[in-house]
């Protein structure tokens, strides 16, 4: 077949796999290979990994004791997973909402859009956040650092 995928065959025989013609090789393209993004940030640190017209990737690394904002975006969706650490996750539809959910390595939230969330760090965390593309988005409600508009 063109698809390049095996075909089973069925018979009194016993199966056989049918090899298809290799692919073609990958276009190997050394501008595809690149080196993060670091955006330091009073929490820790950023490395974007992927920034693309369909979908971003990041390596957040948030020191412990330290938060993020209390935030939610208009148009991002977004999934957290965390790598390393231990982190108090504060997610609801509103402020007035929100429950806290402890989140250990191995563990994922899925944060769609509109929803207000926060990530405080218990210890030193890695997470892993796959999102639309929408770096910019992000209403702040509240803000250790001074960022959040009420709190300048």
């Amino acid at each position: 077949m063109a698809s390049g995928v095996p075909v089973l065959k069925h018979g009194s025989r016993p199966t056989v796999l049918l090899q298809q013609p290799s692919r073609p090789s990958i276009n190997r393209n050394p501008n595809l290979k690149h080196t993060p993004r670091r955006v330091e940030k009073p929490w820790g640190y950023e490395l974007i990994w992927a920034d693309t017209s369909e979908y971003v990737g990041k390596l957040l690394h948030i020191d412990a004791g330290e938060a993020l904002s209390m935030q939610y975006h208009e148009r991002k969706d977004e999934t957290i997973h965390l790598l390393s650490g231990e982190m108090r996750f504060s997610a609801g539809a509103s402020e007035a909402d929100l429950e806290d959910i402890n989140l250990r390595a191995g563990e994922s939230f899925h944060v769609s859009t509109g929803t207000v969330h926060r990530m405080v760090a218990i210890t030193d965390c890695d997470v892993l956040e796959a999102s639309t593309p929408h770096l910019d988005d992000v209403v702040r409600l509240e803000d250790r650092y001074g960022r959040a508009p009420a709190d300048g």
